[in-house]
This record gives C-alpha cells, sequence and structure tokens, in this order.
C-alpha cells in the first residue's frame, strides 16, 4: 500500500550516530550495512519530508546545526544546509512551513521548507529540553514534550500558541520522550524514561487519562501496520512492551538477547519486522513483530539514535522519523 510519492525509492535503513556525526545505512534483506556518509554536527533523526521526496538527517550541535538531505531513490546524501539547533523536524499539516525543535533554545522555529530561509520563531522558556510532538486526527492542536522540565504543553495546531500544559507527577523527576497519537486518534501517548512508563491523553489533549507502567528507560513508541498494536522501547533494560491499542493493556514484554538499549526506530513497510537503534551499545536490532525474535544485531557507528526505515505507506509526513498520515 505504499503510495506514488515513494515509487521507485530503494529499501533502506537509516541510522544517524549521534556521537560518530555520520549515518550508516542498512539493507534491511540482507542486515548488512551497506554505506556511510557524514550526517551533520551531532545528527539526532532522520526526518521525512512533508511530501516524502526527501530524507533529511537533523542535526544540533549547538552554535551550529543543520540537514543533510538524502535522495531516498538513490540512497545518496547532499550537501549539509545550515540550520541552527535542529534537534527534531516536523511539518505544518499543509506543508508550507518546516518546524524545527531548536531543543537547546527553547524554542519552536519556522522555516520555508523550499529555501530553508527562518520566517518565524516561538520561544517556550517553560518547556526545557522541547523535544517530540504529534498532532490530533483533525490537526487542530499539538501536543509537545518538555523532556528536562517534566512537563507538556500543548499548542493551537494552526496559530501555535499554547493553551495548556500539563505538568507530570508519576515521577518528580520525569523525563517525557516519543509523542504518538494511536491510529484510531483517540489517545496520545507519551513515553517517560524516567517515570517508566506511558503517559495517556485523550486525543484532542485536553486532559491526562492514564498512566501505563512498562519498563525501565521508557523511549520509543511504534505501531503495527494494523494500528493494533503499540511496540514501546524501554531503553534502560533492553526490552519492548506491547501495549493493545485500543484496551491500552499490555500484552507481552520482548527481551533482546543479551540485553541491549532499544532507543528509536520504525516498522517496515509490510509490518514484518520492528527496527530500532541500540543507543548506548553502538548497534541495530531487528525484530520480528510476530514473536518479538531477535533477527539481527547490525554494529553501526557511535550513539545511533533516530533511525528511519524506508519507505513508508502513507500520503503526508508531518515529520520526526516517521510520523506519516
Amino acid at each position: 500500500m505504499l503510495g506514488a510519492a515513494v515509487n521507485g525509492h530503494r529499501e533502506l535503513v537509516y541510522v544517524p550516530n549521534t556521537n560518530s556525526n555520520d549515518v550508516y545505512v542498512i539493507d534491511p534483506k540482507t542486515y548488512k550495512v551497506v554505506d556511510k556518509f557524514y550526517g551533520g554536527p551531532e545528527p539526532q533523526h532522520v526526518v521525512p519530508s512533508h511530501d516524502l521526496g526527501t530524507l533529511y538527517v537533523a542535526s544540533d550541535e549547538v552554535p551550529t546545526g543543520g540537514l543533510v538531505p538524502i535522495d531516498p531513490r538513490t540512497g545518496k546524501s547532499g550537501k549539509l544546509i545550515n540550520v541552527q539547533d535542529v534537534y527534531n523536524l516536523y511539518f505544518t499539516p499543509d506543508g508550507k512551513q518546516a518546524i524545527v525543535v531548536a531543543e537547546a533554545y527553547k524554542r519552536l522555529d519556522f522555516y520555508d521548507p523550499a529555501t530553508w530561509r527562518r520566517t518565524k520563531s516561538l520561544s517556550f522558556p517553560e518547556c526545557g529540553g522541547i523535544n517530540h510532538m504529534d498532532y490530533s486526527a483533525d490537526l487542530k492542536t499539538m501536543l509537545v514534550s518538555c523532556e528536562f522540565a517534566n512537563r507538556m504543553i500543548v499548542l493551537d495546531g494552526v496559530t501555535h500558541k499554547k493553551v495548556r500544559q500539563f505538568d507530570l507527577d508519576v515521577t518528580s523527576h520525569g523525563m517525557p520522550q516519543d509523542v504518538r497519537l494511536t491510529p484510531d486518534g483517540k489517545n496520545f501517548l507519551v513515553a517517560d524514561m524516567h517515570a517508566n512508563g506511558v503517559y495517556v491523553f485523550d486525543g484532542a489533549a485536553t486532559k491526562r487519562t492514564g498512566f501505563i507502567p512498562t519498563g525501565n528507560g521508557t523511549h520509543g513508541i511504534y505501531f503495527s501496520r494494523d494500528g493494533t498494536r503499540a511496540y514501546i522501547s524501554n531503553r534502560g533494560e533492553g526490552t519492548v512492551t506491547l501495549l493493545d491499542t485500543s484496551t491500552l493493556k499490555p500484552i507481552t514484554k520482548w527481551r533482546i538477547p543479551g540485553g541491549g538499549s532499544p532507543d528509536m526506530g520504525g516498522v517496515s513497510a509490510d509490518g514484518t519486522v520492528l527496527w530500532l537503534s541500540g543507543r548506548y551499545d553502538n548497534e541495530v536490532y531487528a525484530m520480528s513483530t510476530k514473536d518479538g525474535r531477535l533477527l539481527a544485531r547490525i554494529p553501526v557507528g557511535s550513539g545511533p539514535h533516530g533511525l528511519t526505515v524506508w519507505p513508508q505507506p502513507g500520503r503526508y509526513s508531518l515529520g520526526h522519523t516517521g510520523n506519516i498520515r
């Protein structure tokens, strides 16, 4: 069910390595590294463009940073585009603006994605470690994590003005990470690395509705191709929790043999393989979505982080490593 926008794109897994400033490219059929290139100063995530035609390596070493474009038809990289502190990258639903998450400066910077010239900047001093986000199903609301402030902020999806905030309380030193809307649009899930679980908010981000313990160092959230399961990486214990997205109940937990540090990743287009970076072990894990079996453990560069599995089904990208609608 791949769209015309990704026709002819190579099947590859792109792994940005934050400490070695490079990107490793893996062939998902052979589980072998087939290429390596410069990822910019401190690369964090590989992000599909709104029209799915380009992949961007987002790098955020302050006071510099930048974007390295990748042609997904060839898997080859282009020249670094100088953009300050691109910890993460998102897009407005119409694709007219790119939203750079300037984490170190507690800002959201808006750019024309055609010229990469900044058009406006919004400061959120109360949101230390501004980090991950996702949109509600109607695209009118954005839920944003504040990694170093133990809170979430809610923005109007059109004006980008703050409308409310949630101070998190499961632990006093919480560290909210990945933010994902469930495929049915009914709930937001927020992984918290220090609370060791997932906060639940209603689909309009008007109230917090629950908390689900999952494991030590809860970090990333990914969905099965049919939308019925969430794969939640627990970086601190080397496990993945399987969550039923309708009941919001844990089903089981998969353990990486010998341990590991599963961080960010994605699911293959056919839904059969879960890919995760091993942040502190300089490796990537490929796991069967059928039973959690480890299919491959692939050595990569230093500090692998926001890897992207490409291509993916969908019409357009809202950003991050694959928030695609």
